[in-house]
């Protein structure tokens, strides 16, 4: 993987989110999320910027971001859909559900439609395993999915 310098913008951009994080216990975490939430998602060169203003290496920061889901390396959708494949989950159906809704969307999990309309991502709980399978749409949890409430998401995500 080469990284290549972070333009002047990026480097601005992410030097203030460092900035505003930095003096956190154990700031790496937040700092990323600040950064995805300031870009859409964490661009490679930030890296960078990242573990020298932390004093980490880089191979540090890069394990990080790439062992937590959460962190995109390219941005996302419209829409974010994640669809819970946790074994309560799985239980009650998640994987018809999943092969439902890629088939509906065109894409497989960590993909974004052709036309930028929605992210379909895995995820292993949502903490709702008493309405499984469930899902989460832009933040919002779905509970007891079923074929309709994906024709549903899939209407939404669309329009």
């Amino acid at each position: 993987m080469v990284m290549q310098p972070a333009s002047t913008d990026v480097a601005a951009r992410t030097s203030a989110v460092i900035s505003e994080l930095r003096n956190l216990e154990g700031p790496l975490i937040p700092i990323l999320h600040g950064v995805q939430e300031e870009f859409g998602y964490v661009p490679q060169e930030t890296l960078p910027i990242i573990a020298e203003a932390l004093n980490l290496s880089r191979a540090e920061v890069h394990g990080v971001f790439t062992f937590y889901h959460d962190f995109r390396k390219e941005p996302a959708g419209r829409h974010v859909l994640k669809l819970c494949q946790a074994e309560a989950c799985q239980s009650m159906g998640s994987d018809a559900i999943a092969a439902q809704i890629k088939q509906k969307l065109g894409i497989d999990f960590h993909e974004t439609t052709k036309d930028g309309a929605v992210t379909l991502e895995p995820v292993y709980c949502l903490g709702l395993c008493a309405c499984a399978p469930s899902a989460m749409l832009d933040g919002e949890v779905i509970g007891r999915l079923d074929a309709d409430k994906i024709d549903e998401i899939a209407e939404e995500v669309r329009s």
